[in-house]
């Protein structure tokens, strides 16, 4: 994400009187077990155009690929707990990339997400988020290790912000998530103060009691009104904390600190890999096999005055903010809203693909190349439009791909062109692709985002596809998807801005 934090540094108001003394918060739950919607959108990054690759979306029905302004809040229902709040929360989606076949993926479900929203101590007022803004939190392009190491950073003054981690909750840590002295070039590396989180994705599997792998994205909570709502590469900053007072840069408005953690299915998959202590299985759709490029958006759709009677008067934490006293608007439990994706068609839990979605290849501690972005400053996705089998279109945009046009998709998905929906009948050969070799990959792939020396290698097979129905979670999971409690003491780690 692109933020002027030196800028904002050497204009950073003067340390006042504390207007707020004493760090409150509340996690926002969600009502379905369930995604809004899925698809390669993305408004912010690539507004009106189809994304680089596939998300998972939270929030008001009224996502769309051009959302914008104070659209959200038309919303005719929302996957939220607040009734108004039709935000939108967004990440890419997880994949399972089989290691008996390494052109074989399926999605992982989600299991839950959660928002916690952080009221710090401040020497400003906390106000509510302008309706329409835009955030972006993490860099997609990125496969290379955070430049501050493994644990988090949210403080600038203290070194290169690192609001990215993963989190495994293990019964046991020997042997440990990530190897010992990991320098991030081929293998994760673990947080310093806790053993089960770190720097990219763990190499064991996560067996913690309600709690599998979990994305960590943390976003920064200065607003630069000159800027604007729309200008998510330069209207946020990470505020500075001193003597225990966050501070914003002079001018800027001092918001609600935003941290998802995004909770993935992946017991499911237990069975189906054995921990080397040198590979893992998952992938994000990006085709990240590091989990470095983990990433966030988000788009405002708040009742203004809802989310202040929150920031002014809600300190209920992990029991969830549908507990808060005087919520105007009240408390929503519609679980069945649910939206079809403005391009393409949605990916299910039990379909096998022969590609990630939109062919990303995936790269990464030795998978088929490394493709670096500019670190975490980078945009979410390539602002490009991209070619796409399911344009966007208003019939698209309101209703489900038709059935002709879902089969014109999966014949273009096959070319490379869109991502693929297998049926669960007996499958048939796939059409062959051409085989790239490393080298003629090199010298015909230009130049990530104008960067001179990046490139991308690409690694293409050709296969044939196979159908597979993945086994359900076990109820002992399943009925604690959005559990208010959970034993594994993982707050602690969230509300410090600095190295933990």
């Amino acid at each position: 994400m692109k933020v002027s934090t030196v800028g904002a540094l050497a204009s950073l108001a003067p340390v006042a009187a504390a207007v707020k003394e004493d760090m409150t918060f509340a996690v926002l739950h969600f009502t379905g077990k369930q995604f809004l919607t899925e698809g390669p959108m993305d408004p912010v990054v690539n507004p009106g155009a189809q994304a680089t690759h596939y998300h998972g979306i939270m929030g008001g029905s009224n996502f769309n690929t051009t959302t914008r302004g104070d659209d959200l809040l038309s919303s005719s229902c929302t996957t939220t707990t607040i009734k108004n709040d039709k935000s939108n929360y967004w990440v890419p989606t997880l994949f399972f990339q089989d290691p008996k076949d390494q052109s074989s993926f399926e999605k992982v479900p989600l299991y839950y997400m959660n928002v916690y929203y952080f009221f710090e101590p401040s020497n400003s007022t906390i106000e509510p988020f302008p309706a329409g803004l835009k955030m972006l939190s993490g860099d997609s392009k990125t496969r290379e290790p955070p430049e501050f190491g493994s644990a988090k950073n949210l403080d600038p003054t203290k070194g290169p912000i690192q609001p990215i981690q993963w989190t495994c909750p293990r019964q046991n840590y020997n042997p440990p998530s990530y190897p010992a002295n990991s320098d991030g070039t081929m293998a994760g590396m673990q947080d310093p103060s806790n053993q089960g989180a770190g720097a990219g994705f763990p190499l064991y599997n996560c067996d913690g009691t309600y709690s599998p792998l979990r994305q960590d994205i943390h976003f920064p909570s200065c607003y630069n009104p000159e800027a604007g709502i729309d200008d998510y590469k330069n209207n946020m900053a990470w505020p500075t904390t001193v003597n225990g007072l966050q501070s914003c840069p002079a001018g800027w408005v001092h918001l609600p600190h935003l941290f998802y953690e995004v909770y993935w299915d992946t017991p499911s998959f237990k069975d189906r890999w054995t921990p080397d202590g040198k590979t893992q299985p998952f992938v994000l759709s990006n085709g990240d096999a590091t989990g470095y490029s983990s990433h966030g958006d988000f788009i405002s759709g708040w009742d203004q005055d809802t989310l202040k009677t929150i920031i002014d008067t809600c300190n209920v934490g992990t029991t969830g903010m549908e507990h808060c006293p005087d919520i105007p608007g009240g408390v929503n439990d519609d679980t069945t809203c649910s939206i079809a994706p403005a391009i393409g068609t949605m990916v299910k839990a039990s379909q096998v693909l022969k590609a990630l979605p939109l062919n990303n290849p995936v790269t990464g501690w030795g998978k088929g190349g490394v493709t670096s972005g500019s670190g975490s400053d980078s945009d979410s996705s390539s602002s490009e439009p991209a070619t796409s089998a399911y344009p966007t279109t208003a019939a698209a945009e309101k209703s489900p791909a038709s059935p002709a046009a879902t089969e014109a998709a999966d014949k273009a998905s096959a070319s490379g062109n869109a991502f693929v929906e297998l049926s669960n009948e007996a499958s048939t050969p796939a059409a062959a692709a051409p085989t790239v070799t490393a080298a003629a990959a090199a010298e015909a792939a230009p130049s990530e985002a104008g960067s001179p020396g990046m490139q991308t290698v690409w690694d293409v097979v050709t296969v044939t596809s196979t159908t597979t129905v993945l086994p359900d979670a076990t109820p002992a999971l399943l009925h604690s998807r959005r559990a208010p409690f959970r034993t594994h003491g993982h707050l602690k780690h969230h509300v410090h801005g600095g190295r933990r």
